[in-house]
């Protein structure tokens, strides 16, 4: 048999694949003066704000559409972004609402047959600024050992004296109201999916799709509504239940809805809170809070539910969280006890009052991206609700 004959490149040029254009250099600085260099992606930057790290490994769109991430610098832990692109059925919001995306690799083709688009025209056509073919794993050995901290993605022409400037005069975390900023400016329903059962309101601090999708599944009408809703207001909606959503920034800042939760459960209407709402909740009955030194960003996270001693594997996504006394104790809080505990580092993650329907949790139990271990707790809310309305 005849072997084949060896084409040169030159031979056929249609059969060759079409050489792509070198990518741009970019680099990350952080605000202590460590840089990173790697190439540009999506839109061009400077991009600036709190650079943290998210350990899920896949979920990378519900990630970038977290209105939680608003204000900060992602970094993606696992090596390889955007293998099965994105599509307009798993975002948690409109739009991407990360300040930056910052990856090891990022997948030139992505290959799912649900993939609408690549990750990089994505980013770049929402604006959004990414930076890859980095080191992330030192990246977030640093952000680990230092703490997260400011930062900025730039062009690698940007001289880095200005840079390192613009990152040292952009705003820290602490202080920072950005919760009313991506809140919703029209109120907005949720129709119940089935026979409806209940009436909830959603306060909108940056809530994901998901949790009103996974009330809704359960007979409850949504009616989403902006973070400043007055407590006369909420009145007039005559809700069943009050659920209080995730959302960036610093919860210290955000005063709304504290008077609707003391009010309306003194009254018996069920109040349920996740993430930032959990902090909001547990702030209305006397609680503080404190930045964690780089918070929980991820999918893996083990937390205990002290009633049984079960661990559920968590969502998180959160920077801050309430104070406690070694002894599980709520600092400020009596009316609050303690229900789930972060086994990684102690810190609280889970509370309800103590003769009021009301709970809250530090985590994403929508699990959007995430285990869907703590799903639970959206069937204890609505079994608050059947025992109100009977």
């Amino acid at each position: 048999m005849t072997p084949p004959t060896a084409r040169l490149p030159s031979e056929n040029p249609d059969a060759d694949p079409i050489p792509e254009p070198p990518l741009a250099a970019a680099y990350l600085l952080l605000e202590d003066g460590r840089r990173f260099d790697g190439v540009a992606l999506g839109a061009p930057g400077p991009a600036l704000g709190e650079v943290v790290f998210n350990t899920c490994m896949t979920g990378y769109q519900e990630v970038l559409t977290d209105p939680s991430y608003s204000g900060q610098l992602v970094t993606m832990t696992y090596p390889m972004i955007g293998n099965y692109g994105v599509n307009d059925e798993d975002r948690e919001s409109p739009t991407p609402k990360v300040s930056g995306f910052v990856v090891r690799e990022a997948a030139r083709a992505p290959s799912n047959w649900r993939s609408e688009q690549g990750l990089d025209a994505y980013l770049s056509e929402h604006g959004i600024t990414g930076i890859a073919e980095i080191d992330t794993r030192a990246l977030t050995r640093h952000i680990r050992s230092q703490g997260a901290m400011r930062g900025a993605i730039a062009p690698a022409e940007t001289p880095e004296a200005e840079v390192l400037e613009r990152i040292r005069a952009h705003p820290v975390m602490e202080g920072l109201d950005l919760a009313t900023g991506v809140s919703t400016r029209e109120a907005y329903e949720v129709a119940a999916l089935g026979a409806e059962r209940f009436h909830v309101l959603s306060f909108d601090f940056g809530v994901k799709a998901h949790s009103p999708k996974l009330l809704a599944e359960r007979g409850c009408r949504v009616t989403v509504i902006p973070a400043e809703t007055t407590l006369d207001q909420i009145r007039a909606l005559d809700p069943d239940g009050i659920f209080v959503s995730n959302g960036p920034g610093d919860p210290a800042m955000v005063g709304q809805a504290a008077e609707a939760i003391r009010t309306l459960s003194a009254e018996g209407v069920p109040v349920f809170g996740i993430c930032l709402g959990h902090q909001l909740i547990s702030r209305a009955f006397g609680a503080e809070t404190y930045k964690l030194p780089f918070g929980h960003h991820g999918g893996n996270h083990p937390v205990k539910h002290l009633r049984d001693g079960t661990v559920e594997i968590t969502s998180q996504n959160h920077g801050f969280a309430v104070r406690a006394e070694e002894d599980g104790t709520i600092v400020g809080a009596p009316e609050l006890r303690l229900t789930h505990l972060n086994l990684y580092d102690g810190t609280v993650e889970g509370v309800e009052h103590v003769d009021r329907p009301v709970f809250c949790v530090q985590y994403h139990p929508e699990s959007a991206p995430g285990p869907h271990d703590s799903r639970y707790l959206f069937d204890r809310f609505i079994a608050l609700l059947e025992a109100r309305k009977s």
